[in-house]
């Protein structure tokens, strides 16, 4: 599943969770994508940056849980778990990859890694599709 930042025409923004690019697409196109605010159905993805490692210490963020919220942790985690071991970890050369693998001068495949905010933002611009991969405070790296 991709999540996508999203935002309408009044410039409500908002998240949606697709299977694919052209999965949003194709919902968008049948008028089921429509903002959760407004009801407007004039939707577009907005720029999105994947989680950026920037080696310095990470705040740390407290979430209550109910039973719900920690079924839906659980399922995250084991989300982010399939993702890392059925992809190549690249490590910092992920702009790279992705770039090679998008314009055919690499094989098609999965990759993680790390990317900085200006890389995030020019695979973006070059339509490489790509998503942030969630951590946990208990994931080791």
């Amino acid at each position: 599943m991709i999540r996508f930042s999203l935002i309408c025409e009044h410039e409500h923004q908002f998240e949606g969770w697709f299977r694919s690019n052209d999965d949003f697409d194709t919902q968008k196109k049948r008028g089921f994508v429509d903002c959760p605010t407004c009801g407007s159905h004039k939707v577009e993805k907005a720029l999105m940056a994947p989680a950026v490692s920037t080696g310095r210490s990470r705040e740390k963020i407290a979430l209550a849980m109910g039973e719900a919220q920690k079924q839906a942790l659980a399922q995250l985690k084991t989300m982010a778990e399939k993702v890392r071991e059925n992809a190549d970890y690249v490590g910092d050369k992920f702009a790279e990859e992705a770039r090679k693998i998008h314009f055919g001068e690499s094989d098609p495949r999965g990759i993680y890694g790390e990317a900085t905010l200006e890389e995030a933002k020019s695979l973006a611009e070059d339509g490489v599709e790509f998503m942030p991969i969630p951590s946990f405070p208990d994931d080791r790296n």
